[in-house]
């Protein structure tokens, strides 16, 4: 199964909104967990919509809305959204209510708006769009999941082209929520001093990355999606080998060609080492990259990936600012991104030169 990227828009701590820049104005930050810069919503939403829109559906919109403006297309054939947590904001604003109004006199808004699916449903809304639109809740796999059923549909014939994102927010009270399991970093650390941090867990963020996929080639196509695996829960790094050098050689790949490997280091000591045996057992040769210090962690951080891939392809350049062992090499046509949330739920997208 493969799709081209024809169009992509990312809302993320650093400034990737357009075509314009790409991670040469990075911002370093020191937080305990990274947030987005947030756009000039009035451009792309009416001001008398926007006062009623979370963040994340704000985020999500623009996203979509630059994504879909790239690819020249108003009204795509599928919306597909994956998400980890989807709108916890909202979510938290109504179970304060539960508690503050002892269970009584609650506005609806707020748990209408705390469903997963709101950030489709209010792109759909905002198109008048009543095609297919699904989302995905699967933790670790929200995206991933998302991604396999819009390249199904275009395999399939069922679309000629889809609207994908992955989107998640990070707010005080799951922050310090998640850093109860020592899922994420407690104390204020310079983003892009991250892999150096020795506190456990990972560096915290959110973002939305959205991308118009279609069957065919367009004039301003990104790169190809080719092929995405996942795998759950894996005994060893060696598992984890055989995983990837069989997921190459389904696509007729062998190691010498991957040009680079993102992968998706977020600052975590203990879980961290999975990648460096991989980087060090397996990828002996090949230049890596990382990209978690410029997003954040989260269930669908690996969108943020897939939008680094596509504009290193599309462009040729891999920003120094992502390097993790340099790159020397020729202007990539093969890139591999590996990924894992939390040592469960692990994952490979391929991506190729269109």
């Amino acid at each position: 199964m493969k799709a081209y990227i024809n169009g992509i828009g990312a809302v993320s701590p650093q400034n990737t909104l357009g075509k314009e820049h790409f991670l040469d104005d990075v911002t370093a930050v020191e937080e305990r967990y990274l947030q987005i810069l947030k756009p000039d919503y009035k451009t792309y939403i009416d001001p008398k919509v926007l006062r009623r829109m979370s963040k994340i559906v704000r985020m999500s919109i623009v996203a979509a809305r630059t994504a879909l403006d790239e690819a020249g297309i108003a009204k795509p054939d599928a919306i597909i959204t994956g998400t980890g947590m989807g709108c916890q904001a909202d979510t938290e604003k109504f179970l304060n209510a539960v508690l503050d109004n002892d269970e009584a006199l609650l506005n609806p808004t707020a748990f209408i708006q705390s469903t997963h699916n709101t950030m489709g449903a209010q792109i759909a809304l905002m198109q008048a769009n009543n095609h297919y639109n699904l989302t995905f809740v699967n933790r670790g796999f929200s995206f991933e999941s998302a991604l396999l059923d819009g390249l199904m549909l275009l395999n399939e014939g069922e679309v000629l082209n889809l609207l994908l994102g992955g989107i998640d927010e990070i707010t005080d009270e799951s922050w310090l929520i998640s850093t109860k399991n020592d899922m994420y970093k407690v104390e204020p650390l310079n983003n892009l001093n991250l892999l150096n941090d020795r506190q456990t867990g990972g560096l915290s963020g959110e973002g939305a990355n959205f991308f118009v996929l279609s069957n065919q080639k367009g004039i301003d196509t990104y790169t190809r999606i080719s092929g995405i695996e996942t795998f759950y829960k894996p005994k060893n790094s060696g598992i984890i080998q055989e995983k990837i050098s069989n997921f190459l050689k389904k696509h007729e790949l062998d190691l010498k060609d991957i040009d680079l490997v993102i992968l998706g280091y977020n600052g975590n000591p203990l879980l961290d080492t999975v990648y460096s045996e991989i980087e060090n057992r397996l990828f002996i040769y090949q230049p890596t990259a990382y990209f978690k210090h410029l997003s954040g962690e989260y269930d669908t951080a690996v969108s943020f990936a897939v939008w680094l891939a596509a504009k290193i392809i599309k462009t040729g350049i891999v920003p120094e600012v992502v390097q993790k062992r340099k790159y020397t090499g020729r202007a990539p046509k093969n890139v591999l991104i590996f990924n894992h949330v939390r040592n469960i739920y692990h994952s490979l997208i391929l991506l190729q030169q269109a």
